[in-house]
């Protein structure tokens, strides 16, 4: 009796592994295919992945990556990027972490609602917010060129 009890309990695991391993490997596939074919598309020359984009490449050809790293400023705005979150990064850790030490050790007035809003305001998806961002970044730009003469809020590191 404790066999057979042992086998269908065994073969219910492996049924079970094999179902787990399945999906991950279904998963892994989906994930490497687009990757693989976008580098593979990558490295072909213009006619060679206009002619038969699924085949294979005939070799390596790296001046793809040349010209959209010169073509595209990608170098330029790499550079800003790394400036930027250095600088956002500086800015939360001098701002944020002192508010966020006081408002977790000490008790005040209004300390609860505040906590309240601040935790209501991580479900505020941050795509909904960069429009309206830009949109008053680009109206104070247009502010700034009929009162000083020059805009400094678009087009630049600042």
């Amino acid at each position: 009796m404790k066999k057979t009890e042992e086998k269908s309990s065994h073969s219910a695991e492996g049924l079970y592994k094999f179902f787990i391993y399945f999906v991950l490997i279904l998963l892994a596939v989906t994930i490497i295919v687009p990757v693989a074919w976008v580098f593979m598309a990558s490295i072909k020359q213009n006619a060679e992945f206009y002619g038969n984009p699924w085949a294979l490449p005939a070799g390596f050809y790296w001046q793809n990556f040349v010209n959209a790293w010169n073509g595209a400023k990608m170098g330029e705005y790499m550079l800003n990027s790394v400036l930027v979150t250095a600088l956002a990064l500086v800015l939360l850790l001098v701002i944020a972490l002192p508010a966020a030490y006081c408002l977790s050790r000490f008790r005040f007035k209004g300390s609860k609602l505040l906590n309240t809003l601040f935790m209501a305001g991580l479900f505020i998806n941050v795509n909904y917010i960069v429009v309206p961002i830009f949109l008053m970044l680009r109206d104070g730009d247009v502010w700034l060129k009929n009162h000083i003469g020059s805009g400094f809020l678009l087009n630049n590191l600042f």
